[in-house]
């Protein structure tokens, strides 16, 4: 199993949690909120921080997660 995979059973859905969003762990860290630190610039030392019950491999989880999400076959364009 390659390393990435491995991180995704760290993201968990639950409908009672954050209205459903992907969160790390089952906690209330929704994974939108870590990867807008870390597209604000927010080092993973900042984000761990500042957010002590997270650990390194939930923000690498974040990360493996944005990256399968976005993983399509093909984008078509949508009329506006």
């Amino acid at each position: 199993m390659r390393k990435s995979r491995r991180y995704l059973n760290r993201i968990t859905v639950n409908p009672d949690i954050c209205h459903g969003k992907p969160t790390i762990r089952n906690l209330r860290y929704p994974v939108e909120t870590i990867l807008e630190l870390l597209s604000a610039g927010m080092s993973m030392e900042e984000i761990l921080g500042d957010y002590p019950d997270l650990e390194r491999e939930d923000i690498l989880a974040c990360l493996a997660y944005a990256t399968h999400i976005t993983r399509v076959k093909s984008v078509h364009r949508i009329a506006s």
